[in-house]
């Protein structure tokens, strides 16, 4: 079975945000996504230590506490319920999810934040973002990473999930992996396209590494011709 899968990106556009982000002449952003455990935050550790000065990651805002260890603006933005509420009235928020009572999101602000610094833009974000910035005009390469079964995935998961956190997060796992759309190339008529141009399934972390390097070394190109090192 091969490791990774791509397909063209299919699919229109919705409307643009109010106040358009910046235009994708150069690199596009990178939008990764999956269960949690699925090795994610790993494989972007690795390609930002790689090529520090070419990719940035996008910090999402969210109202959880802080995980042990967790840096507030490193990790995530660590926000009030009221504070975020209020920013995502005001339309600051690209995309936006609640999940096990939290609200989690990425600003508009996080990602000028790294386009200010002419890097290419890397967003971790689940389904439900993935679906609501395909309504902006930020165009990205959508990146979906997953483990081999839900058997590794609860063996990955973190000492500090308590039992009903880590069911509902394998819930959550096993409805984003059900309901993933297949990969194919084009789509069939009258089948809704697929949310993603590149699926990892992450059964080796020396091969998903490669496999997602080898989907973004256009894009590393790009960055390179424009004056990155």
């Amino acid at each position: 079975m091969p490791l990774w899968t791509l397909q063209d990106a299919w699919g229109q556009r919705g409307e643009q945000p109010d106040t358009p982000l910046q235009g994708m002449s150069g690199p596009r952003p990178v939008v990764l996504s999956g269960p949690s455990g699925a090795g994610k935050s790993t494989l972007l550790k690795r390609l930002l230590q790689e090529h520090s000065s070419i990719f940035g990651f996008s910090v999402s805002h969210t109202t959880r506490d802080p995980r042990p260890g967790e840096e507030n603006g490193k990790d995530y933005y660590f926000v009030t319920r009221e504070v975020m509420q209020r920013d995502i009235a005001a339309g600051d928020f690209i995309e936006h999810a609640e999940f096990s009572g939290n609200l989690y999101g990425t600003s508009k602000a996080a990602v000028r934040a790294v386009q200010a610094m002419n890097r290419i833009c890397v967003l971790d974000v689940d389904l439900q973002g993935v679906r609501n910035i395909k309504k902006t005009d930020l165009r990205p390469v959508y990146i979906f990473v997953q483990p081999p079964s839900l058997d590794v995935l609860r063996l990955r998961q973190r000492n500090t999930e308590t039992e009903e956190s880590l069911a509902k997060r394998l819930a959550a796992a096993r409805a984003d992996m059900e309901s993933k759309p297949p990969l194919t190339l084009p789509p069939p008529s009258g089948e809704e396209p697929g949310l993603f141009d590149l699926i990892i399934v992450n059964d080796s972390l020396d091969k998903a590494y490669w496999a997602l390097k080898e989907a973004l070394s256009e894009e590393i190109k790009k960055a390179q011709a424009t004056g990155h090192s």
